[in-house]
C-alpha cells in the first residue's frame, strides 16, 4: 500500500500480528457546501523483504484470514460506539465520552 501524506492523521488502529486495520477521519464538502465528515477504513499486511526492509501490501494469505477479520471486527466495533457517542453527544449532560489509546495492538 502506497504511503501518501495526504495530511490526514489515523483516528484509530487495530493491529493482530502483522495485519492492521486502520480508520481514518475524512472532510469534505457536500453539494449543498457544508463541510462533512466521513470515515474509512484501510487494511494492510506488513512485511519484510529481501533486503530486510518493511513493506505493506492489501493482498493477504488465508493463513491471515483470521486476523483480518479480527481486526476488521474492532474497527466495526470502535466504529457503532464513536456513532453512539456522536448521536449523544448533547443530548443530555450525562453523556459518556469514548476515550481510547490511538492504536490497539491485540
Amino acid at each position: 500500500m502506497d504511503k501518501k501524506n495526504t495530511g490526514n492523521m489515523p483516528e484509530k488502529k487495530f493491529r493482530a500480528g502483522a495485519i492492521s486495520a486502520t480508520i481514518w477521519l475524512n472532510q469534505a464538502t457536500a453539494k449543498d457546501g457544508k463541510l462533512v465528515q466521513y470515515r474509512t477504513i484501510s487494511i494492510e499486511r506488513a512485511y519484510k523483504d529481501k533486503s530486510d526492509e518493511w513493506k505493506y501490501t492489501n493482498s493477504f494469505r488465508v493463513g491471515d484470514l483470521p486476523k483480518a477479520s479480527l481486526v476488521l471486527d474492532e474497527a466495526f466495533k470502535h466504529l457503532v460506539l464513536k456513532q453512539l457517542q456522536d448521536t449523544n453527544v448533547g443530548a443530555s449532560d450525562s453523556a459518556v465520552v469514548y476515550e481510547d489509546d490511538e492504536e490497539v495492538v491485540m
